[in-house]
């Protein structure tokens, strides 16, 4: 069988939708060498996304949440490169990689998977993409671990009160899943360090959390929302509701309700959009998201494939489309490994049909809220389930063993305090011996983090 006979499948995305395609193909076609499967992500490894906020609280290492993606996947080709360009009419990608100097390389395909996910959202608002953090990758988490920690220290020495406030209000956009979650992880993890400031007080720390509408929370309901509120608020957790970020410049973060909350970090987790990748594209698109059959097959574009955050999938019983999450993603992934074997081997396609089974969240100090097959859970009982399930989710018994230790050891001591600082190459360490060098500042004080 010639490289050239082959049948090649290209999937574009590492995330849960594409890692569960490459995973359900190399299931059905087992050791088939007249198939060719490739997947390209710009990173090495599969992001655990559920657990990202334990990561910037300090609650799991850097590396316990990400599975290297050559140890999950033994018959796929991995590519560890940035998609430049996707041209549909000529079947073929073009991924460049490179660390010092990069450079393209030219993928053909036959059959074509889009999991490109989303990016972040910022709606124009002034400020915000040049001055927000975000919560979306393991970088994200360890920057927002390092900004936190960096804010305490220096806060502590700072007589000022007007330089000192600042520091230690942090704003946290968004009340969904990600942003209570983020805003109630780093609340325990802020209050907790104080102990080891002697020159700072609860009185001193505020944590705000901004939501748009009246509510944190909807997707659980009311009654899980209310409780939610109620108990980050009893932590001291500050709430704006109905309130919209309007702007974020030095002096702060700028409100609809008139208010300018003075603050150096805010947490963006209020919105997201399709990839840009997607939008020169000529096929049909829902709000920017490429639009499939209930096979997940772009129309009009035999042999491309679209799941996850980029696509819009219709859903028959609500008649609009299923919402992007995790859960939705790797049960498309599996269907699309079923449908794209269907179509080289032949067989009958399967629809996807999903309904929720469960919604959770964690809000800090074995605590959560939860929603299961219309059941509603709330306190240590929904802050157990989860754990338990999450923790089921995650890949490899490796991890699963790695979390469990981290959560045991955080039962019996204190989050750890220390910043992750740049890697550096022997010159740099060794041009560190000059004490004349400015030391790194905390913007840069992000790790290349690769899986191990």
């Amino acid at each position: 069988m010639t490289p050239q006979s082959k049948t090649k499948i290209l999937i574009l995305g590492g995330g849960f939708g594409g890692l569960y395609t490459a995973l359900e193909l190399e299931r059905l076609l087992d050791k088939d060498r007249s198939i060719e499967i490739t997947l390209v992500n710009r990173e090495n490894f599969f992001l655990f996304t559920p657990m990202l906020h334990e990561v910037a609280a300090s609650d799991l290492d850097i590396t316990t949440i990400v599975n290297p993606i050559r140890k999950m996947l033994r018959q796929t080709n991995f590519f560890d490169g940035e998609v430049s360009s996707i041209d549909l009419i000529k079947k073929r990608v073009i991924v460049s990689h490179g660390i010092d100097t990069s450079h393209p390389h030219e993928l053909d395909y036959d059959h074509l998977v889009l999991a490109l996910g989303s990016v972040t959202n910022f709606y124009g608002i002034p400020g915000l993409e040049e001055r927000a953090l975000t919560m979306k990758s393991l970088a994200d988490a360890v920057y927002l671990r390092n900004r936190l920690i960096e804010h305490l220290e220096e806060a502590d020495f700072e007589c000022s009160r007007t330089v000192r406030q600042p520091l230690l209000t942090f704003v946290v956009a968004g009340g969904g899943f990600a942003g209570v979650e983020t805003a109630a992880a780093i609340n325990d993890f802020l209050r907790e360090a104080l102990k080891f400031y002697p020159n700072l007080t609860a009185e001193m720390l505020r944590v705000v959390l901004v939501e748009a509408t009246w509510a944190i929370l909807p997707e659980l309901g009311p009654e899980l929302g209310d409780y939610a509120q109620k108990k980050l608020a009893g932590r001291g957790i500050e709430f704006r509701l109905n309130t919209k970020v309007e702007g974020l410049s030095e002096r702060g973060v700028k409100l609809s309700n008139a208010e300018t909350l003075p603050t150096k970090t805010l947490i963006w987790t209020a919105g997201t959009a399709p990839n840009p990748l997607l939008e020169p594209l000529t096929c049909t698109k829902e709000r920017g998201r490429i639009a499939v059959n209930e096979f997940l097959e772009v129309p009009g574009w035999p042999g491309v494939w679209a799941l996850g955050d980029c696509a819009s999938i219709p859903d028959e019983k609500t008649g609009r489309p299923y919402p992007p999450t995790a859960q939705h993603a790797l049960r498309q992934g599996r269907v699309l490994g079923q449908n794209i074997a269907a179509a080289i081997k032949g067989g009958a396609k399967k629809p996807f049909v999903f309904s929720i089974i469960g919604q959770l969240a964690a809000i800090g100090r074995r605590t959560g809220v939860a929603k299961i097959l219309g059941f509603k859970f709330s306190g240590f009982v929904a802050w157990w389930l989860w754990r338990t399930i999450y923790l089921s989710k995650l890949p490899r018994i490796e991890k699963k063993l790695r979390v469990t230790l981290d959560w045991t050891l955080d039962l019996v001591f204190s989050k750890n305090l220390v910043q992750f600082m740049p890697l550096r190459s022997p010159v740099q360490s060794a041009a560190k011996l000059d004490v004349s060098s400015p030391l790194p500042t905390v913007e840069a004080a992000v790790p290349e983090i690769r899986a191990q």
